[in-house]
Formats: structure tokens, C-alpha cells, sequence
């Protein structure tokens, strides 16, 4: 039996991956705990999940909505992940003293894993949620490049090895990347060790009562969502394809997801938007608009849905180019119309375009008669799109998910006992 240490940031698509991995390793008779935000972990992994707490900010991750580009990396791992890593580390040193782990996996942004455990002198793989940081994307951002080093160098510093000076979000012991060939091409990737699993795909516990039955057969259903993190930077963006979903209600069923409350939501007129938002006036004039096209076309608006269970009723996703997102849809073989934002979405969304089974729309700048025409561009069957979102789902689906993870999981843990008793 091997002890596996998951280490993950407190954020849910970070998580999600892993929880199959890790019911896997459970299977094969290894033990698993986790280090992180307790209730996060226990809400998706379940209350008796073995879980070591570490310290956590004060708030979640907040951008300005309008942050995009350089800037938004910079503040990502200025002002979050590298104040997350100190917040971490003392609770990942405790975890590691406690539990005594053979093997520490840490998501390549929860960095005080990977760090604290080459202190320790024990091995950590990186778990990797998205395609995007496998292009090397500040190979062509050098300045950005050196200025994240230094960050790194500080940390370890504190509490890493300092002899060393490797990039702590890639392990020299092996990367579990959930994403697949499809969309990275078949270039070299510049980190040896990465086995590309796919993503895992487990029903989840939904907290939610999706109403399937309001779902009209008679019409092609489409999901727009923009993820858990951008619910303020979508308010122009979600009113556009509340119109755009309406102009199409003869032939396309809109479910719109606003976990915001950015439109404010049917039969609850006057729902208040958040900071900075329209006014009351435009909020009730928003709310009657949206009521009205609900009554009219059937149009769900929702602030959380159950998306794994609802994506084999959907005909197209409209989204934010986000890596789970992306995958899931793709692993189901729906289409996508992206939307990116900032982050890893724009590269994300690029792979997509350039595998031929989604289109991309500005999402500062798209109005509701663009977007209709993405939507109707992906699904039209002449397009290719569906057929290639379909060719890719294959490829994601063979490429092994959850047990294919378990099972690299379990070979790097052998090799590296085998490096032990030898030395």
C-alpha cells in the first residue's frame, strides 16, 4: 500500500479532476488523503474523506472584471497563488509530519506542495487541469518568464529546497495532465515525464434539481456558461446571449447559467446585480425582458447546473474557453462556441478552433446577431464541428482518465520505492 498526499488550491476545477483519481487509488488498495480547504474538499469528495487543513485568504479569487492579458497573470500569482503558497505551507509541513506520505500530488497551482515536499525529500508528481500550460506559454514572455522565476525562488526560499531552482509546477518525477492529444497537437512537449489522461469524467453529487422536464425534444438545446470565477466580468456578455438564444427560440432552447445573479432571474424581478452593475430602473426593465423571453421560448436561467449530467442533452455549449469545461463538452462530443476571457482561455480556446470542432467569438465585443451566428455556424452539421467535437470526445475518452491517472500513479510510486531500496 502506498500513501498518496493530494494537495490542491480551493478552487473546484482543480479538485475535480482528482476525485476519481483518487477513488481509483482507493480501489487498488492505496490511501489517500488530501491538504487544503477542508469543506471544499469534503463537499466534493465526501464528509469522510481524510483531510488535513491548511490556512486559506480570507476572500476567493477576485480579479477586476475588466483584468485581462499579462495583467491578470501577473495579479493571478501576485496577489493569489504565491500569497496562497505561504498561506499553505505550514499546513502541507504538518500534513507531511502527520501522515508520513510516499508520494505527494500537487496541483501545479498549489505550489507549497510541490515545494514543501522536496523539503521533506519526498517525491510529488504535479497534477496539470489545463492543455494551456503545456504549450509554454511564456517561452515568447521572457521578462514575465524571469519575473515568475524570481517569485519561485523566494518561496523556496522559505520553505522548498533552496539548492534547487527547477519550476515547482512541473515535477521531475512525473505531471498527470487531464487533457489529451487533440488539442495539443502532436508537437513535442517541453517537459518530459507528462502522461496525458484526459479528463476524468465521474458523476459527481449535484446539489441541484436540474428540471429536465421543461427540456422541449423538439429543439436543439444549448448551454451558455462562463464558469465559476467570472461571474461579474459576464453581465454584458450573458444579456447579449439572453437575445441571441431568443432570435433562435423556433429551432434552439437556451439554458443560461448566472451564478452571479447578473440578469436577475425569472419570476424574481428586481434580483439586485452585483457592485457596479445596472441600476434598478435597467435591472427592472432587464428583469421583465428576461421574464418575457423565458415565458416565450422556454429559456432556462439558471444560477448552478448540474453541467456533467445535462451535457448528453445538449446540442452546443457556449462558454469561456475553460479547460473543463472545454473537455467535458469535447469528451461528450458537443460543440463550442468560445468566449474567452484571460487566463489560460484564450490558448485554450485556440486549440479548439484549430481542431475544428468549435468557433470563437470576442467576448468583450460580440453583440447577440454574432453570436446566433456562432451558434448556428456549430450547429449546422455541414460545418464539421460536431463530427470533430465527436472525434475528439474518442480520443479523450481512450486516452484512459481516472484509472489511466491511478495507474501512472501507482508505477511512479513503485519506481520510486525501487530508488529507495536500492540506495
Amino acid at each position: 500500500m502506498t500513501r498518496f498526499l493530494f494537495v490542491v488550491p480551493p478552487l473546484v476545477g482543480h479538485t475535480n479532476p482528482l476525485l476519481g483519481v483518487a477513488a481509483e487509488l482507493a480501489r487498488d488498495g492505496h490511501r489517500v488523503a488530501w491538504a487544503g480547504y477542508g469543506d471544499l474538499i469534503r463537499r466534493l469528495a465526501g464528509e469522510e474523506t481524510e483531510t488535513y487543513e491548511t490556512a486559506m485568504p480570507d476572500a476567493g479569487l477576485r480579479r477586476p472584471p475588466k483584468l485581462i492579458g499579462p495583467a491578470a497573470f501577473r495579479f493571478l500569482w501576485e496577489d493569489f497563488f504565491a500569497p496562497l503558497a505561504e498561506l499553505m505551507a505550514p499546513g502541507v509541513d504538518a500534513a507531511i509530519r502527520a501522515y508520513e506520505p510516499d508520494v505527494v500530488v500537487a496541483d501545479q497551482h498549489a505550489v507549497a506542495g510541490a515545494l514543501v515536499a522536496e523539503r521533506h525529500g519526498i517525491p510529488y508528481v504535479t497534477s496539470v487541469t489545463t492543455s494551456a500550460e503545456l504549450t509554454d506559454p511564456l517561452s515568447s514572455m521572457p521578462k514575465v518568464d524571469a519575473w515568475l522565476k524570481g517569485i519561485f525562488a523566494g518561496l523556496r526560499e522559505e520553505f522548498g529546497d533552496p539548492a534547487r531552482d527547477d519550476d515547482p509546477r512541473f515535477s521531475p518525477h512525473g505531471i498527470i495532465a487531464f487533457t489529451g492529444r487533440a488539442l495539443l497537437g502532436d508537437g513535442p512537449l517541453p517537459w518530459n515525464g507528462v502522461r496525458l489522461v484526459g479528463p476524468t469524467i465521474d458523476r459527481r453529487p449535484s446539489p441541484c434539481d436540474f428540471p429536465y422536464d421543461e427540456l422541449d425534444p423538439g429543439r436543439r438545446k444549448v448551454l451558455v456558461t462562463l464558469g465559476t470565477a467570472n461571474a461579474e466580468a459576464g453581465e454584458r456578455f450573458l444579456g447579449e446571449a439572453v437575445a441571441a438564444l431568443e432570435s433562435m427560440r423556433e429551432s434552439v432552447q437556451g439554458i443560461v447559467v448566472d451564478p452571479g445573479g447578473v440578469l436577475g432571474a425569472p419570476g424574481q424581478p428586481g434580483r439586485p446585480g452585483p457592485a457596479g452593475g445596472a441600476d434598478a430602473g435597467e435591472r427592472r426593465a432587464l428583469d421583465g425582458q428576461l421574464d418575457r423571453a423565458a415565458r416565450e421560448s422556454g429559456l432556462l436561467v439558471r444560477d448552478y447546473v448540474p453541467q456533467l449530467e445535462l451535457l448528453p442533452h445538449l446540442d452546443a455549449v457556449v462558454c469561456h474557453g475553460g479547460h473543463n469545461t472545454v473537455c467535458e463538452s469535447l469528451w461528450h462530443g458537443v460543440p463550442l462556441v468560445l468566449a474567452p476571457i484571460r487566463d489560460d482561455q484564450p490558448i485554450v480556446s485556440g486549440q479548439v478552433v484549430e481542431a475544428g470542432a468549435g468557433v470563437r467569438v470576442r467576448f468583450n465585443r460580440v453583440d447577440a446577431e454574432r453570436l446566433a451566428t456562432a451558434v448556428r455556424t456549430v450547429l449546422d452539421p455541414a460545418g464539421g464541428h460536431r463530427a470533430a467535437a465527436e472525434e475528439i470526445g474518442r480520443s479523450l475518452r481512450e486516452a484512459g482518465g481516472a484509472r489511466a491517472a491511478a495507474e501512472e500513479l501507482g508505477r511512479i510510486a513503485a519506481r520510486q520505492a525501487d530508488y529507495q531500496a536500492a540506495g
